[in-house]
């Protein structure tokens, strides 16, 4: 059972000489929460310092009752004293090891039987028993993630941190490894800090997100409080916020829970919904660009609030979606399928009604 004993709490900072500055404080009960940020925001920098491979320079770190920082009472334990699992974006296996061998790696200090006993007992939960006495090489992308991790459990950690192990895979067998990881600590029951790029992973592997920007903690919570409703700009461009634009207040209208909103340097009005802003405010509105609709032909009858005619400027196609560059008096980015840029015989040049639901309008503050 999950108890507030067995929560990582961070209370760090390291300054770099180049400028850098890693300045964070938050705590994570067991179960997988997401690390997401841009490339520089000191992710793998923070995980470094939780494992014990950089020193902070101030600040407290606790696993539960354990103490591995305390910088103030010059506690710093050792990296192996700490039992935090760690599996890289290169998995960092040993090439010229077996299987067995790369596992038995961090048990140092127990007897064969006791290693052979564990050994087999992970291999078994991540379902790869049968591939023991190979080499690296001689396993596929997926097996050589799953040995990873497994290298990084069989010492049972007390904390388990994972640097984009799983990048390289397909969305199918990531979903598998992640079904096995969760198997696995539904039974031990750790905190798992889980870092990634990847929008759609933010949804479907966690349940908490903490958002870093700048060697800071910018937001934190459900994936759905963090990522659907951002407050901030980097947030909402994280959240996948394709078209953010700075607005201003110019009505309100609280009998149906509004307010129109004037897009910068242009004549574009936005119906948006209703939020504490004075008229003349200054936002910044954020839409997705999935969260468009297109019409060939002036729309009516419709409960969207926003119908804003355009032209295309580009169409190009991106995997399985068309992404379409339109001018409306600003630039909006937007996306559809395939099958319907074919059925509407999209063109760049083309005339178009955007078609963008009131609620569709996310607000940030500037």
């Amino acid at each position: 059972m999950r108890t507030a004993d067995d929560t990582l709490s961070v209370q760090l900072r390291k300054r770099f000489a180049q400028g850098f500055e890693l300045h964070v404080e938050f705590a994570i009960p067991p179960g997988i929460t997401i690390l997401f940020g841009p490339s520089g925001a000191g992710k793998t920098t923070l995980l470094n310092c939780i494992a014990g491979l950089d020193a902070p320079d101030s600040g407290r770190l606790t696993a539960g009752r354990r103490v591995f920082v305390d910088k103030a009472q010059g506690v710093n334990l050792a990296i192996r004293a700490r039992r935090v699992g760690y599996v890289f974006q290169d998995l960092a296996l040993f090439h010229h090891l077996t299987i067995d061998k790369n596992i038995h790696y961090g048990l140092a200090g127990l007897d064969d039987n006791e290693k052979r006993r564990r050994a087999g007992a992970i291999l078994e939960s991540f379902r790869i028993p049968n591939i023991h006495t190979r080499k690296p090489a001689e396993i596929s992308g997926g097996e050589r993630q799953r040995v990873a991790l497994a290298r990084a459990l069989v010492t049972d950690p007390c904390v388990l941190l994972l640097d984009e192990p799983l990048a390289a895979l397909d969305a199918a067998t990531k979903s598998k490894i992640i079904d096995d990881l969760r198997t696995w600590n539904q039974a031990h029951s750790i905190p798992i800090l889980y870092v990634t790029h990847s929008r759609e992973e933010v949804f479907a592997l966690g349940e908490r997100v903490l958002v870093m920007e700048n060697g800071r903690i910018i937001a934190q919570g459900t994936p759905h409080q963090v990522m659907s409703a951002p407050r901030l700009e980097t947030v909402a461009q994280l959240a996948g916020f394709e078209n953010i634009f700075n607005a201003r207040v110019v009505a309100a209208h609280p009998g149906r829970g509004t307010m129109t909103c004037q897009i910068e340097n242009s004549a574009l009005e936005l119906e948006t919904p209703l939020v504490r802003a004075e008229v003349g405010s200054a936002l910044r509105v954020g839409i997705r660009a999935g969260d468009i609709l297109l019409a060939t032909t002036a729309p009516v009858g419709l409960s969207a609030r926003n119908v804003l005619p355009g032209r295309i400027l580009s169409l190009v196609q991106r995997d399985v979606i068309a992404v379409a560059r339109i001018d409306c008096g600003v630039e909006v980015e937007v996306h559809l399928t395939l099958a319907a840029r074919d059925s509407l015989h999209l063109q760049p040049g083309g005339e178009v009604w955007l078609v963008v639901k009131t609620h569709s309008c996310h607000l940030m503050a500037t």
